[in-house]
């Protein structure tokens, strides 16, 4: 049988034969490209000559394109658009993708080769870029493990195929959790419910063959009804389902699972020679140390907590006038604040939502980088992976820059989140390749598909990930595109959601879903001047997620991480109507793998820069200023990692911020 992921693929711009690849060609096609994978660095690890930038660094950077292209299919399917069998074959590929790299850092021959080129690096007159990926080579194969020997080295194997196991198990039952719950509703149970909401539960009750509208636990759907059901307890009843996902016992609970996973890093750490694992983890970052991440997230926490303690007085008079008794609940929060919007701002959702048509946001994102970046966008009919995507040829100047795939609807096949991944990355070593990158988002589907505002700063803030990539421009694909810092990678997604508050932008593309009239003026000034609403309790959820994150990682692992939680938001004087904004068993960032383990802070790090780099536009004459946008794809876009974060961010504006700038930015210098 001829395995389409093991052939060239003579397609338009070398995208995956979806129509050709099922579920079946996986497996063999991953035997085969670790088989591949595993001779091309035996063969490197053996060489002959002298160890040397080419024959070793570069090998490596050439090695295992075969693999790439298996996982870069497989992992946007798996995520994307699961079903059991796929599931199984994730759980399959952990453990054995885990002990491959596990063996590739281990092997001794290998390292040393490294090692020779690392400590030869004066005498062999290497480019800026190389050093930097020499660097980084030499301290990935270092904080892998390559210089542990004996038990250690042993140890070290069975953690990372133990936590590579445990990362697959808690998205799965996070998924299971999220695609098994509805909550069936009559035609009584649709009071304060605007249209779009009843149309989004009627659409959501046909996926689940349902008799009638539903609500479920994707985020498009459950936040809308939590802010205008009058019903008080259905929205207790699907916020608690919301909220105890991960955590409801039985084979998808996930508080063992983060517990286990919690002790294998603090035992990672120690082997390396960490004090723990935020140690360890927070070295190659921007922010380096726990207490610098820490200091950060306290100076927002406690204008953003008085803010939002003051919020709750109004709400709760609010509540108590219905007539409604005893504390404001969770349940209660984003209903009553929705009224209060309507009343100060004079803002009805249900109103400005026709305004946020998708397909018309998606053009103010595409417009708004032909501007910035003389980018230009023409639809492509490929096969892809689900009839919901759609395709794009990015082209600059007549000349081809990427693919960009977008995936934006949300299903039951799909894990919760947006995200954006690339199924190939910039470089132009061993030859010249061109990005392909997927946004992936979980819209509510409608006819037309609307966008709360919230959904439409999503979309924006993928596709600044997605520039990231599309704009990369360097020669090794190890450090393209959002191969950066953990909390430098956030800067240009935070950074693109700015252009969306732009007055002309809104006043372009926000035409009404129905007559197609322009956002008038006095509600556009409205949005704008609303842009801040509620951030007191949009920051807490957030930075309370950020510190539990730290604290499970900042010394000794806990036994009990639900109750070491609980002592983290007692200690910080969390506000009893607002909760986590990931709890600890739906905390996929930290969970799921260790991409943001001790990292979730990044967010908060790269807003920092992002309020003051969108201010540099402003000085300098306007969103759209040729030379700032020049200069942001020059020392930020283009660049990818191949200079050190904090310098690449001075090198466009010059000095590194201060956190006032996102104060300023959320609404809280004066809270």
């Amino acid at each position: 049988m001829t395995n389409p992921l093991l052939q060239d693929w003579n397609t338009p711009f070398q995208i995956a034969p979806f129509d050709q690849i099922n579920d079946d060609h996986f497996a063999p096609a991953m035997k085969e490209a670790l088989k591949q994978h595993r001779a091309e660095i035996d063969a490197i690890a053996d060489a002959k000559e002298p160890a040397s930038f080419a024959n070793t660094i570069e090998a490596l950077e050439a090695a295992g394109k075969a693999l790439d292209k298996v996982l870069g299919v497989f992992f946007t399917v798996s995520g994307a658009d699961s079903n059991p069998a796929r599931e199984d074959l994730q759980r399959q590929f952990s453990p054995e993708l885990a002990a491959h790299f596990s063996e590739v850092s281990g092997n001794k021959a290998l390292f040393s080769r490294v090692a020779a080129v690392w400590e030869n690096k004066d005498d062999a007159s290497l480019t800026p870029e190389q050093e930097r990926v020499l660097m980084l080579t030499h301290r990935g194969f270092v904080r892998a493990g390559s210089a542990l020997t004996g038990a250690s080295e042993a140890r070290m194997k069975e953690i990372k195929a133990r936590l590579a196991v445990l990362g697959t198990e808690f998205t799965q039952n996070l998924l299971a959790d999220e695609r098994d719950w509805f909550m069936p509703l009559t035609e009584d149970d649709l009071g304060g419910l605007p249209d779009f909401v009843i149309s989004s539960a009627r659409a959501a009750g046909k996926e689940k063959q349902a008799d009638g509208p539903v609500v479920t636990l994707s985020r498009s759907l459950i936040v809308p009804f939590l802010q205008f059901s009058d019903r008080r307890d259905l929205r207790e009843k699907a916020f608690r389902a919301w909220t105890a996902r991960g955590a409801n016992g039985g084979k998808t609970d996930n508080r063992a699972i983060a517990a286990e996973t919690l002790k294998l890093r603090e035992e990672r750490a120690s082997l390396l020679g960490y004090d723990n694992f935020a140690a360890y983890k927070l070295e190659t970052e921007m922010a380096k140390t726990p207490e610098a991440v820490r200091d950060l997230l306290m100076a927002v926490w406690h204008p953003a907590r008085a803010r939002a303690e003051a919020d709750a007085v109004i709400l709760t008079d609010m509540m108590q006038s219905d007539g409604v008794n005893g504390p404001l609940a969770p349940w209660d929060w984003r209903y009553y604040s929705e009224k209060r919007r309507v009343a100060e701002h004079d803002l009805d959702e249900a109103v400005l939502k026709p305004f946020f048509q998708l397909d018309r946001m998606i053009e103010a994102s595409f417009a708004c980088a032909t501007r910035l970046f003389g980018l230009e966008f023409k639809t492509l009919n490929v096969p892809l992976y689900h009839p919901d995507c759609r395709a794009w040829e990015v082209k600059r100047n007549g000349e081809h820059i990427a693919v960009f795939i977008g995936d934006y609807f949300a299903r039951g096949s799909k894990r919760s989140g947006a995200w954006c991944s690339a199924m190939r990355s910039q470089a132009k070593f061993p030859e010249v390749q061109s990005p392909i990158v997927i946004n992936v988002c979980n819209f509510a589907k409608g006819d037309p598909t609307l966008l709360s505002y919230d959904d439409a700063r999503t979309l924006f803030h993928e596709f600044g990930h997605a520039l990231h990539q599309i704009l990369s421009n360097v020669t090794y694909e190890s450090i393209s595109g959002t191969s950066v810092a953990r909390d430098f990678v956030e800067l240009p997604s935070q950074l693109y959601e700015h252009w969306l508050e732009v007055p002309e932008v809104l006043a372009e593309f926000a035409t009404h879903a129905e007559t197609g009239a322009p956002m008038p003026q006095d509600m556009l000034e409205k949005v704008l001047a609303a842009a801040t609403y509620d951030m007191g309790f949009q920051t807490v959820e957030y930075v309370a997620s950020a510190l539990v994150d730290l604290a499970f990682h900042d010394g000794p692992a806990p036994k009990d991480p639900m109750a070491h939680q609980q002592k983290v938001l007692e200690k910080l004087g969390m506000p009893s109507a607002i909760t986590m904004r990931h709890a600890t068993p739906q905390f996929a960032h930290v969970f799921a793998g260790d991409g943001y383990s001790s990292g979730y802070y990044s967010y908060m790090w790269s807003e920092v820069m992002d309020a003051d780099a969108f201010a540099a536009f402003e000085e300098a004459g306007g969103a759209f200023d040729e030379g700032r946008a020049a200069a942001l794809e020059e020392h930020i876009l283009s660049t990818g990692g191949s200079r050190d974060a904090a310098e690449l961010y001075t090198a466009f504006r010059g000095k590194l911020p201060g956190v006032e700038a996102l104060l300023i930015g959320r609404g809280l210098a004066t809270a």
